[in-house]
């Protein structure tokens, strides 16, 4: 489980960014080189690859090298973290409200 909460963590830690998050959505099209995923941001190139890297460190793309080009692609699987988090979670809540709205139901009727 903590092997699990950690590559959560860092899934999260790299969708916090804007940019990265519209990287992720761009390559969500296809796969697309550096130079042409940088040209989209108002920043230098260096900053970009920044994004770039903590990208491909958290797994959610890959870059392949291909003489001097660099092509990014989307790793789909690694965002099948994040839904399985929020599946997770999705049922911790609503079971909690169920079991409120248990409560709240027996309670009413108790006092009737």
């Amino acid at each position: 489980m903590a092997q699990y909460s950690r590559e959560v963590d860092g899934v999260f830690v790299a969708l916090a960014d804007p940019t990265r998050r519209e990287v992720i959505r761009r390559l969500g099209r296809g796969p697309t080189s550096v130079g042409e995923l940088a040209a989209e941001f108002p920043m230098t190139l260096p900053s970009f690859m920044k994004h770039v890297r903590t990208l491909e460190s958290n797994g959610l793309i890959r870059t392949v090298k291909t003489g001097r080009v660099r092509t990014c692609v989307l790793d789909r699987e690694r965002l099948e973290l994040v839904d399985d988090w929020l599946a997770e979670q999705r049922r911790i809540w609503t079971d909690r409200t169920d079991r409120l709205e248990q409560f709240v139901t027996e309670s009413m009727e108790e006092q009737s």
